[in-house]
């Protein structure tokens, strides 16, 4: 459990750098590139188009990279008793965790983006998961001091493994790295198998019209 203001702070400060190596924006690109009619050229090139928006989303956190060192020298300067470093171990799972967080909200969006070869608006379902997402996920506050039954509701989503068990790890905090793992893996399978499922009868119906 979280005890005491330096761990709070640590949690909040680990959480605002998960936050920037997670972000996705794939739904509205997708939704753009299908009523601008750029999808349809994607669809007839050999690279599949979810390697497209997967490596530019990539590039984009590369670049952040920087940004968000200078933000944290100013948060240690100014804040006080807020500087740590992380054991090497949990900079290290730490550094994975976050990929793998990307990876889990990239493909959560990803499988809603498909939903545009059905509806033109198909972006405004992000608005449905922004809700989950900031109150799941350990964003707004550590999941430790929800009720109980919010807590386990959380942990049945994918949410929290995107934002705060990164967060836990990189402010070394312990967790169960094994049920991380095995449940983290659960939904990168399970998110995966949908997105195929998906993008099939997307693209069946796409084609089918006509585009």
């Amino acid at each position: 459990q979280l005890i005491g203001k330096d761990t709070i702070i640590r949690y909040f400060i680990s959480v605002f750098i998960v936050r920037q190596f997670t972000a996705v924006w794939v739904m509205i690109s997708f939704e753009e590139d299908h009523l601008e009619g750029r999808l349809s050229p994607y669809l007839l090139q050999p690279v599949f188009p979810f390697w497209r928006y997967f490596f530019s989303h990539l590039a984009e956190q590369f670049t952040r990279a920087p940004i968000v060192l200078i933000m944290l020298l100013f948060i240690f300067i100014f804040i006080k008793d807020s500087f740590w470093l992380p054991d090497i171990q949990n900079i290290i799972i730490g550094i994975i965790s976050i990929f793998i967080g990307f990876i889990l909200r990239f493909l959560i969006h990803w499988n809603f983006a498909i939903f545009c070869f059905w509806s033109d608006k198909a972006s405004s379902i992000e608005r449905l998961l922004l809700i989950p997402y900031i109150f799941l996920s350990g964003l707004v506050a550590p999941l430790d001091i929800y009720p109980d039954l919010i807590r386990r509701i959380a942990f049945l989503t994918p949410f929290p493994y995107i934002i705060s068990f990164p967060a836990l790890i990189l402010s070394n905090q312990t967790i169960l790295l094994l049920n991380y793992f095995a449940v983290v893996a659960f939904w990168l399978v399970l998110l995966l198998i949908t997105s195929i499922l998906f993008w099939r009868a997307g693209v069946s119906k796409y084609s089918a019209m006509g585009a």
